[in-house]
């Protein structure tokens, strides 16, 4: 069923203005902030197991988790960049987790230490086997990276004691975890050694899920359906049509069982994973690619509820959706698939972490003013740290990847699903400053025959394309225009987006957004800032009927766009709460910035979507 596949990270080097710069931060202060941060909350000593002195605080019950991905994302480092220094102190963190794994194979802090009787006695809370996917996923990197197998047969041993303790039979747990991860990480597992095992526990821990009689309400007889409905196990993942309950734990289910039904050639899992898809892009999933519309349960809600000042947006749950739609890409080729990929990178993604890589938003919010209530883990400003880090540490092993979203790989092809200028290992280089301008070149550096799938964005109404200066006619399919041809070294493409700012109207039943318009340009979703608009945003109507103007963005990376164009203020002449007096309006300017980039300059208000007048 499988059509493409992602290329190892080492073998995409990027240099756009965009990608690049966020992998340089991720590499030299993300990665090592988020190590600080682990040593200072006691999270790497906790696997030296029962050894607390000078710890802040007992080890939380998802610590490996946070953890696991902070060594995914230095595995990722490496591999990119080769670093001695690097490598050592990764193999010292390696060890000592490795350290941490029991006798029979068993490895989790909380349960070895604190609660050893309650080894796998609450799966719909407790995040064991959550845990254990991440330690999985981090294992493979590492391996991939290094080529040493002592991580990898470390949690070969984890994922052998796993399957052996769930199942149906005699003395097996007919459970699921409650925090969907582990079943992506097996066939990542199951790719990495070759054990086909691990596919098929993967599949138990999908096909399992929501099963009648339901496991949950065995473990807690007083859950209520919603509760169910937050696990994404109140019915088979087969059976589910909307896209429900935490969003983060969802888009990485969906991510599983794609993978699963990729391994399989499951047509109607695959139909589920569509049917999924399909509800979160036509009526959950917010114009920058976020997802999750309320902090209860940090969850999808219902149809069109896309709140713009309580949003919540987890970045993970960004981060999910990239996974899940890279793989919905993988297994058919459809552009559909990368231009939400492409959407969420560039907006609802790269949002959560400031430009110095330091700084982090859990919740990513649409709108920003006084009348915004932080509460919990929305904040009006990027924090250095979270009691809850799942979004710091997983920040550092989701933008070394950036380039692997630009490429998929086929049978004697090549396709370019983003392209941000850079190098392929198969002898191809992009340049250009995608996505500030639509001017891309593509060069072809080696001799060889195959095709080469280039995507036209959904967002694009007109290109050119020309092959060696000569006018290339072929026509898109599914998105992307294929050229089978013998290609030789120094051939090249050209290929012209068209880029206008586009005024963007939600559906009438987004009763949010009623009357309201949003400005985009390219791939890019923008953002009004008081930095460069006052404390007036509220007040001001846009006309969508206007030549726009595009311009430097002040106190923002070199290249950035700003828009600006004309606006109209409202002005309220009474101070009563509700008064007869209708508002007077007077014409000003306004300058928009892409909203990833929002709140690099300082604390300010910020709205996405802004009144309109026609």
């Amino acid at each position: 069923m499988k059509k493409y596949h992602s290329p190892r990270v080492a073998d995409v080097k990027l240099n756009d203005p965009v990608f690049a710069p966020r992998i340089d931060t991720a590499i030299r202060k993300t990665i090592p902030a988020c190590i600080r941060k682990c040593h200072e909350t006691g999270r790497f000593e906790a696997f030296k197991l029962n050894r607390y002195e000078g710890m802040p605080k007992l080890p939380h019950f998802f610590w490996d988790s946070d953890v696991a991905k902070v060594i995914e994302g230095m595995a990722l480092a490496l591999e990119l960049r080769p670093c001695a220094e690097l490598e050592a102190e990764l193999e010292k963190y390696v060890e000592l987790i490795i350290s941490a794994q029991q006798p029979d194979g068993y490895l989790n802090i909380v349960f070895t230490t604190q609660q050893k009787d309650q080894r796998w006695k609450n799966l719909f809370d407790h995040h064991e086997l959550y845990c254990a996917g991440h330690l999985m996923e981090a294992a493979v990197a590492h391996f991939n990276a290094t080529g040493r197998r002592n991580f990898l047969d470390c949690m070969s041993r984890y994922a052998d004691y796993i399957a052996s303790v769930f199942g149906h039979g005699k003395n097996r747990i007919p459970g699921y975890p409650g925090h969907e991860e582990i079943e992506l990480a097996l066939c990542k597992l199951a790719q990495a050694t070759g054990n086909r095992a691990y596919f098929e526990l993967a599949a138990y821990f999908v096909n399992e899920r929501g099963q009648d009689p339901n496991y949950f309400r065995q473990e807690h007889p007083r859950l209520a359906e919603q509760d169910l409905k937050n696990r994404q196990a109140h019915k088979p993942v087969r059976e589910q049509t909307d896209a429900d309950g935490h969003a983060v734990r969802a888009v990485y289910l969906y991510s599983g069982m794609a993978d699963v039904a990729a391994e399989f050639n499951d047509a109607e899992l695959f139909k589920a994973c569509e049917n999924l898809w399909q509800s979160i892009v036509n009526h959950r999933l917010y114009v920058t690619g976020g997802i999750g519309s309320t902090q209860a349960g940090e969850a999808f809600t219902v149809d069109y509820h896309l709140p713009n000042d309580s949003v919540y947006a987890e970045s993970c749950a960004a981060i999910g959706l990239v996974f899940f739609a890279r793989r919905m890409l993988n297994l058919t080729g459809d552009g559909r698939y990368a231009d939400v990929m492409e959407q969420t990178l560039y907006n609802g993604a790269l949002s959560g972490i400031s430009l110095d890589g330091e700084h982090f938003f859990y919740a990513n919010l649409l709108e920003v003013n006084d009348n915004t209530f932080s509460h919990g883990y929305i904040d009006k400003t990027r924090q250095e740290w979270f009691n809850c880090s799942c979004c710091p540490t997983n920040y550092c092993r989701f933008l070394p990847q950036l380039g692997t979203f630009a490429w998929s790989l086929g049978e004697h092809e090549i396709r370019l699903d983003i392209p941000a200028a850079g190098t392929l290992a198969n002898g191809i280089e992009v340049s250009g400053d995608y996505p500030c301008n639509g001017n891309i070149r593509i060069r072809f550096t080696e001799h060889g025959t195959f095709k080469f799938g280039l995507r036209i964005p959904g967002w694009c109404e007109h290109y050119e394309l020309k092959l060696n200066g000569a006018p290339c006619l072929a026509k898109p399919s599914a998105g992307y225009i294929t050229l089978d041809r013998e290609w030789q070294t120094g051939d090249e493409l050209a290929l012209e987006l068209s880029m206008p700012v586009r005024p963007l109207y939600a559906h009438g039943k987004v009763t949010s957004n009623n009357g309201r318009l949003a400005l985009a340009r390219g791939p890019l979703v923008y953002a009004l800032e008081s930095v460069d608009n006052g404390r007036i945003i509220p007040q001001l109507l846009i006309p969508a009927e206007q030549e726009f103007t595009l311009t430097e963005a002040p106190g923002l990376p070199p290249g950035t766009v700003a828009i600006s164009g004309r606006a109209l203020k409202e002005e309220f002449g009474n101070e009563s709460l509700y008064s007869t007096a209708a508002p007077t309006c007077s014409e000003c300017t306004f300058t928009a910035i892409p909203y990833a980039l929002w709140q690099n300059r300082g604390a300010s208000d910020m709205a996405v979507w802004i009144r309109a007048c026609r």
